[in-house]
């Protein structure tokens, strides 16, 4: 009996150190194993921090992978005229890329990269009213940020003079998340961010995406070379609102002409101020960012037909586009008859930087290369390029590094060159996007 009762005894023993050596391996296995990524992060796998490709070395915003991969994507205004850019991925891996493809008016650029992956899948359908959305990106150049929100309006236009209906978003974006991607919570591409609302250079709780299906027609005609240009008119006008038909005695649509460009297309149709376009190839319009859309149909044939109202009769001009490209080429030759010569050295006074005795900084001119490069009224100088130097005399020959102490004690260095690209932080107006020194007409 004491026998038969030590077997039952040990029975249960045995089946809990069997169902611990299963749990070991489990768990062995569970760690060895890799972590399979989360549709995000693979997300994040295919953006990039934008720089520019020279010595200066500036964040210029973000980007992310477009299709097969070979081209990456970006806002206009990211890459400004830049012929190349350098860009970095999440790991840290650079490449500096070749920037193919531009359209400033659409604010779209196209960007040639090493092939080898793919880009964001595009989302099966158009995002709804309240869907959940991610914005991805280096908002105030903080590297591959996700942040979280819900679509708030549809089909938004912005500017105007832009023919494009935005995405409105409230997921956070700042300054540096300019051309980085919209996505939903499985990764696939629902737009580029690429503007916040009026009125505030930093994030409101409005933001603005071009979407996906616009970004496919304008990235594949930028590389494919079949996206005709948008005109410039040459054309100053405004909404004709209730104020306006009010003191005018009309109806409240179309568009006031202020003024035209001399030498333009408006100009060159017979256009003037005073005239109220109310029409573009016989459909009236019914509002006034309609106007963009009519031009950017028409731009392919080259034409349109404007209906007008002038002195309260309605008159029909026609409008050639052809113009345009024939005078920017005159100009362009005239202007290039001579080259403008180049200052070979600048004291810190001719950069609009006084001083008084031990290198205090009295003021800075407004729009100087100084004050491009962060330098501002009470700031000391203590060295330039390490060393302690005569700063009346000291004459700046190349890009130099100065180092400043601030009026709480605070020291920084700055990266001046006078003969660099004077972009920076300064004051903007008007309808922002998210770059510091864009500022969208």
């Amino acid at each position: 009996m004491v026998a038969g009762k030590g077997r039952k005894r040990r029975q249960p023993l045995r089946f809990v150190s069997e169902a611990l050596a299963v749990l070991v391996v489990i768990t062995l296995v569970a760690l060895v194993r890799p972590a399979s990524a989360s549709p995000l992060d693979a997300a994040m796998e295919r953006v990039f921090t934008v720089h520019s490709a020279d010595a200066e070395d500036r964040f210029l915003g973000s980007a992310f992978l477009w299709g097969d991969g070979s081209v990456a994507v970006t806002n206009a205004h990211v890459v400004g005229e830049a012929e190349e850019v350098r860009l970095v991925d999440r790991h840290g891996v650079e490449e500096v890329a070749l920037v193919i493809a531009r359209d400033a008016v659409r604010d779209v650029a196209v960007i040639s990269v090493a092939e080898g992956r793919s880009g964001l899948a595009l989302a099966p359908e158009v995002p709804g009213l309240g869907d959940e959305v991610f914005a991805l990106g280096a908002p105030l150049g903080v590297e591959f940020t996700l942040t979280e929100g819900r679509i708030s309006a549809m089909a938004r236009q912005v500017e105007i003079t832009v023919p494009l209906r935005m995405l409105q978003h409230d997921a956070a974006v700042n300054p540096g998340s300019s051309g980085g991607p919209l996505v939903d919570a499985e990764g696939r591409l629902l737009g580029m961010n690429s503007q916040i609302a009026d009125g505030s250079r930093m994030f409101v709780g409005i933001a603005y995406a071009i979407s996906a299906a616009d970004l496919e027609v304008i990235v594949t005609g930028l590389v494919e070379e079949t996206l005709p240009a948008f005109p410039k008119l040459g054309l100053r006008a405004r909404p004709v609102d209730r104020q306006v038909a009010e003191a005018l005695g009309v109806t409240a649509v179309g568009l006031l002409v202020d003024g035209v460009e001399a030498g333009g297309l408006a100009e060159a149709a017979g256009l003037t101020g005073g005239d109220i376009v109310v029409a573009v190839d016989g459909a009236d319009l019914a509002e006034p960012g309609d106007l963009a859309f009519a031009v950017e149909r028409a731009a392919e044939a080259g034409e349109i037909t404007l209906g007008i109202l002038r002195d309260g009769e309605r008159v029909e001009l026609s409008l050639a586009f052809e113009a345009e490209a024939e005078g920017l080429g005159a100009r362009l030759r005239e202007v290039s008859q001579g080259a403008p010569e180049v200052v070979k050295a600048y004291r810190l006074a001719a950069l609009g930087v006084v001083l008084e005795d031990g290198g205090l900084v009295t003021a800075v001119t407004d729009n100087s290369p100084a004050l491009m490069a962060g330098l501002a009224q009470g700031d000391r100088i203590l060295t330039v390029n390490g060393g302690t130097v005569d700063l009346q005399a000291y004459e700046i020959t190349e890009a130099v590094l100065i180092l400043v102490e601030a009026p709480g004690g605070e020291t920084r260095h700055i990266y001046l060159d006078p003969w660099g690209a004077m972009e920076g932080v300064r004051p903007v107006g008007g309808a922002n996007v998210l770059d510091p020194d864009v500022v969208v007409f």
